[in-house]
């Protein structure tokens, strides 16, 4: 697909990306002819069919060509974030059996080289910035210079014949799951679960009437979501990827670029509408008061609910509110893609109201990674749209959601138990548990591991419970345990500015729209749950299992 497209559109922008002080772009022609070279250079250099090949860089142009060129030469990406620490690195390296690394810095290239001791050795580096000779790579590694290996215009005609022999059933990438519930498995997908992923998303935008789109990636492409949708899908029906210097710079690159669609993942949803908020309270009680009913018009616009007053009144809001809001996008702004965690209604309704198509998906790694999404023109906020076409979707006896079609992985890697659970006869047992209602929209419910059972026997969902605690702006991050106790108790982390008195208010909120079982009886303030301290995942999800191991003492005294 790849190189049918670098030889359909050669002149046509495909990447961009931020270096030496500016913005450089990549067509399309360019991008083929430096996979194919770099394919015969980590051939020549020793890599082989089947080789796992580790990647440890940020988001930038070099990264896709990387990956295509391994996939060209049969080897298997092994995406890592570049947050991950030696230890992290040194599980990769000894699971995957990865004796080859590519990496985009000196810094990243030092912590890699401490994994390779831990794990083993490596054979080769490849490295995309030269590297100085004070790191010391030690004696017998290959270090290979990425300009070298990708120069020269020789056309890619020879590896794009050679690609076209690949089945789909091979193995494309190995995937390690972000380890919320224990240590990382490798997920084994095939060309055939991206593929599937993107015909099924292409029939789903349709009526988005996708063309000449930019699109911003900040999302990690170590993760499945960005993987295949920045990676892959976007480009394939010609989108440029353009890619966010951090997420540090996300505001200010959104002014610069002026995407018109972009992947999210809720929470920075959620920090968004928390600032819009923040800036709109701050004004003057008129503007105020135009913000609000700019978006409740905003919102029944979008139900399909408009008064004949709303359809006056619509027009000029348009032009003195929402835009004025939009224009911090960069006033392209067209449609974002939800997924990675559960969107809470309110903040979908919120955008909605300010015009911004959310389409909230849901997937997993083990499934390509995208299973449903909601349509661009028929979205039920409360739900994770319908199954994408060419995927099996239905609700076992228990209410776990089942998932069939070319999508599924081929496993876990050196894990056949853990294989045979998650896939019999042909359904992947996804362990969340899920509604499917009349039309086809499924509504995820909770992880079925997860799920809390009180010493009275009733079944509480923490996922949504820890959804509407940090839909409120006194709390930035929520788990709720309780697990064989009577009640639930709650730990907090209060959003910037706020205290535990503060939190405490909007417990006694949330309180009062759940059901007596539900309610939190107890609550402490924590401190935040980061990356670095081992309690967040590299895209934002909260680790449960370590969380709850942690603050064991806090919650067994609430």
């Amino acid at each position: 697909m790849m190189f049918a497209l670098s030889r359909a559109w050669p002149g046509r922008p495909m990447l961009r990306g931020f270096g030496a002080g500016a913005w450089h772009s990549l067509e399309w022609g360019g991008f083929g002819r430096q996979a194919a070279a770099l394919a015969r250079g980590l051939r020549q250099a020793g890599v082989a069919d089947g080789d796992r090949v580790l990647i440890v860089s940020e988001n930038r142009p070099e990264y896709v060509v990387a990956n295509t060129a391994l996939l060209a030469i049969r080897a298997v990406p092994v995406p890592a974030y570049v947050t991950n620490t030696a230890a992290d690195h040194a599980h990769l390296l000894r699971d995957s059996g990865a004796r080859t690394a590519i990496v985009s810095s000196p810094a990243l290239a030092g912590t890699v080289l401490q994994a390779a001791v831990q794990a083993g050795g490596l054979d080769r580096l490849v490295t995309m910035t030269r590297l100085p000779e004070s790191l010391g790579a030690p004696a017998g590694l290959q270090v290979l210079d990425w300009v070298a290996l990708t120069a020269g215009d020789r056309p890619f005609e020879d590896v794009a014949e050679e690609a076209e022999s690949i089945s789909g059933e091979a193995l494309a990438c190995l995937i390690y799951t972000s380890g919320t519930g224990g240590s990382p498995k490798g997920v084994m997908l095939p060309h055939r679960a991206i593929l599937s992923n993107c015909r099924g998303a292409f029939e789903l935008v349709r009526p988005l009437h996708l063309r000449d789109e930019t699109y911003l990636s900040f999302l990690p492409l170590s993760h499945s979501y960005e993987h295949t949708v920045g990676q892959y899908f976007l480009p394939s029906v010609g989108t440029e990827i353009v890619f966010a210097r951090g997420v540090e710079h996300l505001a200010a690159d959104m002014q610069h670029i002026r995407p018109t669609i972009m992947a999210v993942v809720p929470r920075v949803l959620e920090v968004i509408r928390a600032r819009i908020l923040a800036q709109t309270g701050r004004a003057p009680a008129w503007q105020q008061a135009l913000f609000r009913q700019a978006l409740a018009i905003g919102e029944r616009r979008a139900a399909g609910r408009m008064t004949p007053a709303d359809r006056l009144l619509d027009p000029l809001l348009e032009r003195l509110v929402r835009r004025r809001v939009m224009a911090r996008f960069g006033g392209r702004f067209r449609a974002a893609m939800s997924g990675g965690a559960r969107l809470e209604p309110d903040t979908g309704r919120f955008f909605a109201g300010l015009g911004l198509t959310i389409m909230q998906g849901y997937g997993q790694t083990e499934a390509g990674p995208v299973i449903s999404a909601n349509p661009p023109d028929a979205i039920r906020l409360e739900t994770v749209g319908r199954a994408l076409a060419g995927v099996d979707l239905r609700i076992a006896g228990d209410g776990e959601i089942l998932v069939r079609g070319d999508l599924v992985m081929l496993g876990y890697w050196n894990q056949q138990e853990a294989t045979a659970e998650a896939v019999r006869e042909g359904w992947l047992h996804t362990g969340d548990i899920g509604l499917l209602d009349a039309d086809g929209y499924l509504t995820i419910t909770d992880r079925k591991k997860d799920m809390i059972v009180l010493s009275g026997g009733e079944n509480v969902s923490p996922a949504r419970i820890e959804g509407l605690l940090m839909g409120e702006p006194e709390i930035a991050q929520a788990v709720v345990a309780g697990d064989g106790r009577p009640s639930l108790a709650a730990l907090l982390v209060p959003a910037e500015g706020m205290d535990e008195t503060a939190a405490g208010r909007a417990v006694s909120r949330v309180n009062q729209r759940l059901s007596v079982t539900e309610r939190i009886r107890r609550h402490a303030a924590v401190p935040p749950f980061t990356v670095e301290n081992g309690l967040l995942t590299p895209t934002m999800k909260i680790r449960r299992a370590l969380v709850l191991r942690q603050y064991g003492a806090v919650l067994a005294e609430l």
